[in-house]
């Protein structure tokens, strides 16, 4: 009964508007007082949430998305990409496909992704004549592959609540980011050649396509230096975004794309999403320490043992409950909230924890482009100035995809686990 009592005061603290950081916390600490223990847990437990050198990368990984973004890189991202697949059926969409995978390498964050794909391609594929569902829909679900490609905040934060390798976790991100891109892309070209409105953009020629590609190699850079890095053993994932927000600034300097104004408006940016995810982690410290007093692990790891039947079960069962959730929560509080009470049930059915950490973030995905909080679906709504509906309908069929690909993960785990254990 008491797992039940937590969940429902929670969910009645978030429908009344309270923000999801200070439901956990408020929440959290009155279990602790009600267990007797002392107030002095909770500064303890302030501290020790964002006592760790790894989260640092998160506001430095948004500093660099965000410079990029206002420096305009996603507009010779996306040119450079369509000088060279931009004929091809279905190419303007392609291209925006790639746009947003290549950026993911970069910026690790789904929002930025969509955001600065989206502004340039959106009135491109409009002009080509796609349909506005489909285009909406598309970058929408482009811009997912932010946080399953890596570098990406949500691995980070899996990997130090799971204190997992986040070298391993990034690598394992890789097969499925691929193989994702390779699914939309498909469904892409099969749908513009089944359409008569969407027409493809006129070859380029090479002079074209190498004054695109030059514009847009100090970026593919960028991405090659934080990444090799990272997998030959060079620096941390933290030096890495240290790394990249430096060069990223570089690079919009030396392309004098970057104004002093959107250079503050990046780190305002950045300031403010990184308060927020940090708000959150320190909640769900709070909270996770005092579900831990109560036990509640314990119990719904006892619960998956006596009712559900073995492996195959528990992840039907948590991938239902996270795409449930999805529908309300915002993908940090997702992870921060469920990846404690999982985690001990996922390590006694002897699921791989690097597996789970990428498809848990597979499935945070496509809470990223279901409503009602789906964030990109504002994002991109607000970039086209369409009606929501149009973007939701958009989303559909690339939801089936990735419920697809997540099949295909659990039949495959191979997909995810080759890099990481192989490389």
């Amino acid at each position: 009964m008491i797992p039940i009592a937590i969940v429902s005061t929670l969910v009645l603290l978030l429908l009344t508007g309270l923000p999801v950081a200070f439901a956990l916390a408020s929440l959290g600490t009155g279990l602790i007082v009600l267990k007797g223990l002392p107030l002095a847990l909770i500064p303890t437990n302030l501290f020790g949430a964002l006592n760790d050198f790894v989260l640092l990368a998160v506001p430095l990984f948004l500093l660099m998305s965000n410079i990029l973004l206002r420096g305009g890189v996603g507009r010779d991202l996306f040119r450079a990409v369509q000088s060279w697949v931009g004929h091809w059926p279905g190419g303007i969409g392609v291209a925006a496909l790639l746009s947003c995978g290549i950026f993911s390498a970069i910026s690790g964050s789904s929002v930025t992704t969509a955001a600065t794909v989206g502004t340039v391609a959106v009135p491109e594929m409009t002009k080509r004549g796609y349909k506005p569902s489909f285009t909406l829909g598309l970058l929408a679900a482009g811009g997912t592959l932010g946080i399953l490609i890596p570098p990406s905040i949500p691995l980070i934060v899996y990997g130090v609540i799971a204190e997992e390798s986040i070298g391993k976790l990034f690598l394992a991100g890789v097969g499925p980011g691929l193989l994702l891109i390779t699914v939309f892309g498909l469904y892409t070209v099969l749908s513009a050649a089944f359409s008569d409105n969407a027409k493809a953009s006129p070859r380029a020629t090479w002079p074209e396509r190498a004054e695109a590609t030059l514009r847009a190699l100090p970026t593919v850079l960028l991405a090659v230096v934080m990444l090799g890095g990272i997998y030959a053993g060079a620096f941390t994932p933290t030096e890495a975004s240290a790394i990249g927000a430096t060069m990223a600034l570089a690079i919009t300097l030396a392309q004098r794309s970057l104004s002093w104004e959107n250079f503050l408006a990046a780190v305002k940016d950045s300031v403010q999403t990184t308060t927020v995810i940090f708000l959150i982690v320190v909640g769900a410290k709070i909270f996770g320490q005092a579900i831990t007093l109560y036990q509640i692990p314990q119990q719904v790891a006892h619960i998956f043992d006596t009712h559900v039947p073995g492996t195959v079960g528990f992840i039907i069962i948590v991938s239902l409950i996270l795409l449930f959730i999805g529908l309300f929560l915002e993908s940090m509080s997702m992870l921060l909230i469920m990846v404690p009470v999982l985690l001990p049930t996922v390590l006694a059915l002897g699921i791989d924890p690097i597996w789970f950490g990428v498809y848990f973030v597979l499935l945070i995905e496509i809470a990223l482009i279901t409503p009602p909080v789906g964030l990109n679906l504002f994002v991109i709504q607000a970039i086209a100035n369409k009606p929501l509906g149009v973007v939701i309908r958009g989303v559909v069929p690339f939801v089936a995809l990735m419920l697809g690909v997540a099949v295909l993960l659990s039949v495959f785990p191979q997909i995810v686990l080759w890099l990481p254990f192989n490389l």
